[in-house]
């Protein structure tokens, strides 16, 4: 029988054809859930309009006192919105999947598991401009003042990024999907208070803030803060915080990550 008979002719699409469709139905997927939309943008948004209109935490707001609390509180919140997004979202989704076993029938279909993995980030990327522009819009509607040049906030930003996915998928592929539901919510919660990103490292005593200093959540909300607030070049101390992680954390799930 001579080829071109039968049409359309079965077999797999291009990789980079099931990644990308697979990266648009995971982004509906998460925009579509109303708890994930909750903590992805609806808390950030809250939480940058609250802290900059109610003195509620006193924040530094430059040399002699001047400057505006949302020129501090911006770039924090623009780390928390990573934060929510990459580690957190992506962690209970992730290990829901799992738990319902999509990920195993996935993983039995022509998308190969390292192109599933890519749809996750590119899903994350995604909803991050969603959130990032959002943010930014309102923080500009709040007085926000930024510096510095945007292409280092970009570097800082997929850093992190790969930090907390890295981190995200390993909870997700080692923990049962309640536990990991539990977990994720937890560090969101503990990392907001003492990650840096609303109240100041100065407020903490200066042995805990050396260890605090370590944690990608710090590093990410005092680099995009170093950059944005004070204008400075990419800071390489935070950049290079954050890109241990990532291996650390994307290492570990590559190594560690149970499909079923």
């Amino acid at each position: 029988m001579s080829a071109g008979t039968f049409t359309p002719s079965p077999g797999a699409a291009p990789v980079s054809r099931m990644i990308l469709a697979q990266t648009a139905l995971e982004t509906r997927m998460l925009l579509r859930n109303g708890e994930q939309l909750l903590l992805t943008v609806i808390i950030p948004a809250l939480l940058l309009t609250l802290f900059s209109a109610v003195d509620i935490v006193t924040v530094p707001t430059g040399e002699g006192g001047t400057g505006k609390s949302v020129d501090f509180l911006a770039p924090g919140i623009l780390a928390l919105a990573v934060m929510s997004t990459a580690f957190t979202g992506q962690a209970i989704a992730t290990g829901f999947d799992r738990r319902y076993g999509v990920l195993k029938r996935l993983g039995a279909s022509p998308l190969p598991r390292w192109a599933l993995m890519a749809a996750k980030t590119l899903s994350v990327l995604v909803t991050e401009v969603l959130q990032i522009a959002l943010l930014t819009a309102i923080a500009f509607a709040l007085g926000w003042s930024p510096h510095g040049n945007p292409l280092s906030a970009a570097v800082l930003i997929l850093l992190g990024t790969a930090a907390f996915s890295g981190l995200g998928l390993l909870m997700a592929g080692t923990l049962k999907a309640e536990a990991t539901l539990a977990a994720a919510n937890l560090v969101f919660l503990l990392l907001l208070v003492g990650g840096g990103v609303i109240v100041p490292m100065e407020k903490f005593p200066g042995a805990v803030q050396s260890i605090l200093g370590l944690l990608p959540i710090s590093a990410l909300s005092d680099g995009l803060r170093e950059v944005l607030q004070h204008g400075a070049a990419l800071p390489w101390g935070d950049a290079a915080i954050l890109a241990g992680w990532a291996v650390l954390g994307l290492g570990a799930a590559a190594r560690w990550f149970r499909w079923e």
